[in-house]
């Protein structure tokens, strides 16, 4: 039978022809690239994403972290609004920032990174793309809406769960914990970590309220990172470092109060205090640009809440306290540096620290400062702080050194010692108690009808206030049993200064402009007492939010915000105040002397609130 043809193949004289040494030749040539390929496949996860963070360094846009999936925090808590810090504050980031969270330990969704309008963003299609030189924004948050409604809400929610009735004792911080090895960050991003409050036995706890201080410091850098409670258990701390300042840093984490529990009328029983982290961070400087501070304008100060920073721009390590307790450690022409501030920063005596917000602050001599205050009237009503600050803008800035002490109460013109056609009337009227040598009344002090018609005269002559400084006043943490209860009396206030100032409009007089300035943050062993942080930020939150809605305030001086980096301990100030005199004696801490600057620092910003255009 014949055979099936097939079709041969024409003879080509550049084909090598078949043969058993070509076989050989190819057979090894397949072994050795099966062998390659084996290698390849060997080679572990963790070297293989060494090689790729490596190349991100090099690339200086992304840091090393677990996990970069972010969350999205907006989409499981629909029905909370974010505010920070712990307890009041709504944040507004308007940029695509690092977020890093563990989603198996915080059981949360996929992250939207939220824009200044609070419209969740979606993230870029490549989160590991490189930018070229991206501009980024500066952490900030705004007052939460319906803040004293919400606040006795969440403080009042009940328990009945075991994960609501346990106590913080400590947190996780998954993307964090690496047993004190060093983080490495890019400068100029906002990276914000989530954190989970868990109980003493290691679980994790499912209701907000706990009062977390935070702190970042370097060398040259102080600020306070903005923390973020969602109601739940879980909270979030954002982290910023200018560019500028890239170097290494210290993260501290201390819990003060657990829920809620620093506004109770004998918080000093529930004081927590324990430092739970400190994590040392390396902030390299990338790509990342920041957009430059401006010198403040008179619109800066409608913002109700600042998240600034403390910068130091000099230092002179043998300065000594001079015989008047004084601490001139740099010549007194030693220039700012813009655009952290304009001035003379050596007349701060802070040895190079300088404080600046979400504008620049202009540091003023004593002429342009006299300039500025000639033939007005300014309004103090306040707690003892004012004391202090009125007397340091009198003896440091308008050179009036013979004036050693003020008043709680007075009335008093002051002239300019080089030109006595520039005067300035101060009016200052203690509001701690509605008599001038008591205390512990604050706000409550208007319930007396002698008290009220005292304020009222001011504002009832040919002429009044121009501008008018007030503040409720540790004494407040003291009189009110609770935040219900501070709430009634910020109302009563509210409603009398907006009856006052409705007066003064009826009459065809300008109606003065009124700067709420926060109350400081306690420091040092007073941070466990009745005016201690946890309350006092909730009071002059409560009030500001009142104020506002009475149509009063005309803008805000944190004051919280620039002694917040500077509370920890008793260097910087007695426990309650900032602006004590200067001396040679022995300070709250045991040390000889005391720094001052804190106050100097919010004297300047007086200046700028009274002088912005």
């Amino acid at each position: 039978m014949p055979e099936k043809a097939v079709n041969s193949p024409l003879w080509n004289p550049w084909m090598p022809r078949s043969s058993p040494l070509l076989h050989w030749r190819f057979g090894l040539l397949t072994a050795l690239v099966f062998v390659g390929m084996v290698v390849v496949w060997s080679i572990d996860g963790c070297t293989i994403n060494s090689f790729l963070e490596a190349w991100r360094l090099r690339q200086d846009y992304i840091t090393m972290k677990v996990s970069t999936r972010p969350v999205n925090l907006t989409q499981t808590h629909q029905s909370l609004p974010l505010y920070t810090p712990n307890i009041v504050t709504n944040p507004t980031q308007n940029q695509t920032n690092q977020t890093h969270f563990d989603s198996h330990i915080l059981d949360l969704e996929p992250f939207s990174v939220e824009n200044s309008t609070g419209v969740p963003q979606k993230p870029a299609h490549n989160q590991m793309q490189h930018l070229a030189s991206p501009i980024f924004s500066w952490v900030s948050a705004e007052l939460e809406p319906n803040l004293t409604s919400n606040l006795l809400a969440r403080w009042l929610a009940p328990g009945g769960e075991p994960c609501k009735d346990s106590r913080t004792v400590n947190i996780a911080i998954p993307d964090l914990d690496y047993d004190g090895k060093l983080i490495n960050l890019s400068a100029g991003e906002i990276h914000e970590f989530g954190f989970q409050a868990m109980d003493e036995s290691g679980n994790p706890r499912c209701l907000g309220g706990d009062y977390f201080e935070t702190d970042l410091s370097g060398d040259s850098w102080k600020s306070r990172p903005l923390v973020k409670d969602f109601g739940n258990g879980s909270y979030s701390v954002s982290l910023q470092v200018h560019p500028d300042f890239s170097g290494d840093y210290n993260l501290s984490v201390i819990l003060l109060y657990r829920h809620f529990e620093g506004l109770k009328f004998s918080s000093w029983r529930f004081a927590f205090d324990r430092e739970l982290r400190r994590i040392p961070i390396r902030f390299y400087k990338g790509t990342a640009h920041l957009p430059e501070l401006q010198t403040c304008k008179e619109s800066d100060f409608s913002r109700d809440i600042w998240t600034g920073r403390w910068t130091r721009h000099g230092k002179n390590d043998d300065c000594q306290i001079s015989n008047d307790g004084r601490y001139r450690c740099l010549a007194p022409d030693f220039p700012c540096q813009s655009p952290w501030c304009n001035g003379s920063l050596g007349l701060l005596e802070s040895n190079g620290w300088v404080y600046s917000g979400h504008c620049s602050l202009r540091l003023f001599l004593a002429d342009s400062a006299w300039n500025c205050l000639k033939n007005r009237w300014i309004f103090f009503w306040g707690d003892s702080n004012h004391v202090d600050t009125i007397r340091n803008m009198l003896n440091f800035v308008l050179e009036l050194p013979e004036i050693p002490s003020v008043p709680r109460r007075f009335d008093m013109n002051f002239s300019n010692p080089k030109d006595p056609s520039q005067s300035v009337r101060i009016t200052s009227i203690f509001n701690g108690h509605w008599n001038e040598t008591g205390n512990y009344e604050g706000l409550n002090s208007l319930q007396d009808e002698g008290f009220r018609n005292l304020l009222k005269k001011y504002f009832s002559e040919d002429t009044v206030p121009d501008t008018m400084i007030m503040n409720s006043g540790l004494h407040d943490g003291v009189k009110w049993k609770n935040i219900r209860a501070f709430s009634a009396g910020a109302d009563y206030a509210a409603s009398f200064w907006a009856e006052v100032m409705e007066s003064v409009k009826q009459r065809g007089l300008a109606v003065p402009k009124v700067f709420y300035r926060t109350t400081v943050a306690t420091g040092g062993y007073a941070r466990s007492l009745a005016f201690n942080p946890n309350k006092m930020e909730a009071f002059n939150w409560v009030l500001v939010e009142k104020l506002k809605r009475a149509g009063v305030l005309s803008g805000v001086i944190d004051n919280f915000d620039m002694t917040f980096p500077w509370h920890f301990d008793n260097r910087c100030n007695d426990g309650v105040h900032y602006g004590r005199a200067p001396m040679k004696m022995k300070w709250r801490d045991g040390q000889i002397g005391h720094q001052y600057f804190v106050d100097l620092m919010l004297v300047h910003v007086l200046l700028n609130a009274l002088c912005a255009r």
